[in-house]
């Protein structure tokens, strides 16, 4: 249409696919277009141009949104004012100072509050009685505000009780926006044990689930939360395959206790969003194609699935956290693109402590900027079609089904769990992770690249220890008349939670707590335009480690005054930058010129050696461990 009224594009020669690769292989020296392409952790191909022949979207094989099976998400016109819920987690351990964070909230635009709840008050809201959840939540109605609950400290039996004991207080119960977040396997997966064993524990939550059903329509009983694979290092199809794994060892456990139509309905999935939201987008779309899957082999109605997108916490940086918003960021646009009903953005300073005002109100302002300033709910659907996106989501789904069929192949989710079968196959996951972080294969902006030594801390919230408390069950007992017997433990090595950067934090953690900031000398060679590469290069690698670069104050033009410089400047280790061209002239002189000068040890930016070379860094190498050995080198205490 633009071009009817100014044809730009009519001064231009009409351009092919093959003009486009003959481009590409001209910027690539010679190289194809297929060099491009990348692998996920699970081996699936990110390919650099997606083509009609790869997902045939005009033919439309999904449906269309708001129709069964709902591939493509629950309705074709979102909601004008809310396209999704504006959810915020809340963890402060005192119940009177999460009160306050709760209605600062949602007056400043958050549509729902999470509470995670924990007894020992380190880890959530110490929300242990009745009386500490009607503290909490005062001047909160639930008609409007969703409350959901997150227990970090188990199965959340006692404290879904709590919620429904407050919620019985409120004026109408039948409108009332709940989400219990009953989830026994995922306790299992979080804690690694459940009191009493499997059974006893789907027999209460059962019970309870049927009494908090017929007293909340409104509510939501259970949450799946696929979240815990992601965070504990597990590709995208091991989180989707668990969870969908998960759901069905849930409603198998169920069965005979409530009815698995309303369970399905009522079940909440939580999956975990990065930075890169391609496969956010993807992920989201894959779980669609998974549950409507299961729906259909259960012989249950089609169903939209409730999808809550959680920001991963694993990506989140404790050194130069303020790059987090943009990780947050990311993140939420895979939600809001990839149509999660809910959402949850983390705050950007959580890897340093409890989130104060500041950070929560980035958090919840993500969203609200995403919603109602680039409105990108307006649109169902946005990506539905798009080559790379319907591709990506396909083959997530067929792997995470792969994934699926293992677990059951295992005895369902519970069993692979206490058999350590499925922690075993996340754990090769993450460690080949590890691996690419440390060498920066997968880098990461402010941490592994980039580092900023002086950089600016950002703000906590100031805690006093609290006292643990045990949470009351007598709220429980009043809808659980009968418990079933209880057995042996079930016991599970726990799904813990990692962050990719923890191995370069702790070389920084280390290097500000040394008397001395450790220091390298740059011994550069040749013009500054010769070794300027290598040695920002250099500079940029050993701040990785909280190693600070020194150089010669004038480019030195001879060992002799390079030796000099180095001797001035009272370091242990230098490291040699220039081209290769002049290493094979000068490299060796120079590193015997800085080791008569008193250097313990010369390394080498680049990869050639020699006598007297006694390490190199170079890309590809592992900086982490490359780190270490200059931290040693320099006397710096791990």
């Amino acid at each position: 249409m633009a071009d009817d009224i100014l044809p730009f594009s009519s001064a231009f020669p009409e351009a092919t696919e093959a003009d486009w690769l003959r481009e590409v292989e001209k910027a690539l020296k010679g190289k194809s277009a297929e060099t491009l392409t990348r692998k996920t952790a699970d081996g699936l191909d990110i390919k650099p141009l997606y083509r009609e022949s790869d997902f045939p979207a005009a033919a439309d094989p999904l449906g269309v949104p708001g129709q069964a099976p709902f591939l493509r998400g629950k309705t074709a016109a979102p909601d004008k004012w809310l396209p999704w819920d504006i959810r915020q987690r809340v963890a402060h351990p005192s119940p009177a100072e999460a009160n306050a964070e709760i209605l600062r909230d949602l007056e400043r635009g958050v549509s729902s509050v999470e509470i995670r709840i924990d007894g020992s008050g380190q880890d959530g809201v110490q929300l242990c009685s009745l009386a500490d959840f009607r503290t909490a939540l005062e001047g909160v109605d639930a008609s409007i505000a969703a409350v959901a609950l997150d227990s970090a400290s188990g199965m959340g039996t006692r404290t879904a009780a709590l919620l429904g004991q407050w919620a019985e207080g409120q004026a109408d119960t039948s409108k009332l926006k709940l989400d219990f977040n009953l989830d026994p396997l995922g306790a299992l997966a979080k804690t690694g044990r459940i009191e009493g064993g499997l059974d006893a524990a789907f027999g209460k939550t059962g019970a309870l689930a049927a009494a908090l059903a017929a007293k909340f329509p409104a509510a939501n009983l259970f949450r799946i939360d696929g979240t815990i694979t992601h965070e504990a290092g597990g590709s995208e199809a091991q989180e989707l395959g668990g969870l969908i794994a998960a759901a069905i060892d849930t409603m198998r456990r169920l069965n005979g206790t409530v009815d698995l139509a309303q369970a399905a309905d009522r079940t909440i999935f939580a999956i975990a969003l990065d930075a890169n939201y391609g496969v956010g987008i993807a992920k989201l779309r894959a779980a669609r194609r998974l549950w409507a899957r299961c729906l259909e082999a259960l012989g249950l109605k089609p169903a939209p699935m409730k999808l809550q997108g959680v920001t991963s916490a694993r990506m989140l940086t404790k050194y130069d956290p303020w790059t987090n918003m943009l990780r947050g960021t990311s993140a939420a646009f895979a939600g809001a693109v990839g149509g999660a009903d809910i959402l949850t953005v983390r705050a950007f300073n959580e890897a340093l402590g409890l989130p104060e005002e500041l950070g929560r109100r980035i958090a919840r302002n993500t969203q609200v900027i995403a919603m109602e300033e680039s409105q990108l709910g307006r649109v169902a659907d946005a990506t539905g079609g798009a080559w790379f996106t319907e591709t990506l989501a396909d083959d997530l789904a067929k792997a995470a089904w792969a994934e699926f069929q293992k677990i059951e192949s295992e005895g369902g989710f519970g069993a692979s769990l206490m058999s350590g079968a499925f922690q075993a196959r996340v754990s090769a996951v993450r460690e080949a992770r590890a691996r690419d972080v440390s060498r920066r294969k997968i880098p990461v902006t402010g941490v592994s690249e980039y580092p900023l030594l002086d950089e600016i801390g950002a703000p906590v919230a100031d805690l006093d220890t609290p006292k643990p408390r045990k949470v009351s069950d007598e709220a429980l007992q009043q809808y659980v008349k009968s418990a079933p017997a209880a057995g042996a433990d079930a016991v599970a090595e726990a799904l813990a939670p990692i962050r990719i950067t923890a191995p370069f934090e702790a070389l920084r953690d280390a290097a500000a707590k040394a008397a001395k900031p450790p220091a390298v000398f740059l011994a550069t060679l040749g013009s500054l335009a010769e070794f300027t590469a290598r040695a920002d290069f250099a500079r940029n690698f050993f701040a990785a480690g909280g190693i600070v670069s020194k150089e010669p104050p004038v480019p030195p033009k001879t060992a002799a005054e390079l030796a000099a410089a180095f001797k001035a400047s009272g370091g242990k280790l230098a490291v040699l930058c220039s081209t290769d061209k002049n290493y094979e002239a000068e490299a060796l002189a120079a590193a015997s010129a800085l080791k008569a000068a008193g250097a313990q040890r010369v390394w080498l930016a680049g990869k050639f050696e020699g006598e007297g070379i006694d390490a190199n860094i170079f890309a590809g190498a592992d900086v982490a461990h490359l780190l270490k050995l200059a931290h040693a080198e320099l006397g710096v205490a791990q």
